[in-house]
């Protein structure tokens, strides 16, 4: 019955999805991040234009 346990796989791929889904959330909150800023900077930009456009 240990044997039979030991050489049970049947678990393993769920948790390797799981593993890969956490990377790839990891990965798009990185992204998000570093985009965060540019386009806090470009809608800063886009606002800043049409009120001047509507003066």
């Amino acid at each position: 019955m240990f044997k039979a346990f030991i050489n049970d796989e049947s678990g393993a791929t769920a948790i390797e999805y799981g593993l890969i889904a956490g990377l790839v959330a990891v990965a798009i909150i990185a992204a998000l991040t570093a985009l965060g800023s540019s386009l806090d900077t470009l809608f800063s930009q886009v606002a800043t234009t049409v009120s001047g456009a509507t003066s």
